[in-house]
């Protein structure tokens, strides 16, 4: 389904563009949709630049503080992920580039990315031959991992099957 998706992206995303620009340019004039398009991307560059530099100082003061830099992490691959489409030339690429970059609007970019990749990884989980070892409601072998407090959750909070038994050290 996804090769499916990416074959008829990678067709009809061009085919659009230049359908775009095609009307634009007989709207504006084919020079001065060149210059918007160079503008355009003389903005990206510049937003591209100041938006990494911020993302990048987040993780660092992240990093350092102890904690996981999920949000972060994903802001970085926004702003990537938007610069490469801020590269390509084209109008509708640069909306979508701009919509990953601008800060408004990257909380929604990261919820539609979070959304996307935990349906993903449920999806390929579901097809794995450990499969039977993965409970949905409790995590991987029962154990009840929460992303947030590691393995287990907080003290006394795990949500798996306990198992008593005594650690013996053999010194």
């Amino acid at each position: 389904m996804v090769r499916i998706g990416l074959f008829l992206g990678f067709l009809l995303v061009p085919v659009l563009e230049i359908w775009f620009l095609i009307r634009v340019g007989s709207v504006i004039g084919g020079w001065e949709t060149v210059a918007l398009l160079i503008a355009d991307s003389i903005l990206g560059a510049w937003l591209v630049r100041r938006e990494g530099r911020r993302a990048w100082a987040a993780l660092r003061t992240t990093i350092e503080s102890g904690r996981m830099p999920d949000r972060e992490l994903a802001d970085g691959a926004l702003i990537v992920a938007g610069g490469a489409l801020l590269m390509t030339p084209g109008f509708l690429s640069d909306v979508f580039g701009f919509f990953m970059i601008l800060p408004l609007t990257r909380p929604i970019a990261r919820r539609w990315l979070s959304w996307f990749l935990g349906r993903r990884v449920r999806s390929l989980a579901a097809r794995s031959p450990y499969a039977p070892l993965f409970d949905r409601t409790a995590g991987f072998g029962g154990a009840g991992f929460d992303g947030a407090e590691g393995f287990g959750g907080p003290a006394g909070a795990s949500r798996g099957r306990v198992v008593h038994g005594e650690i013996v050290d053999d010194d």
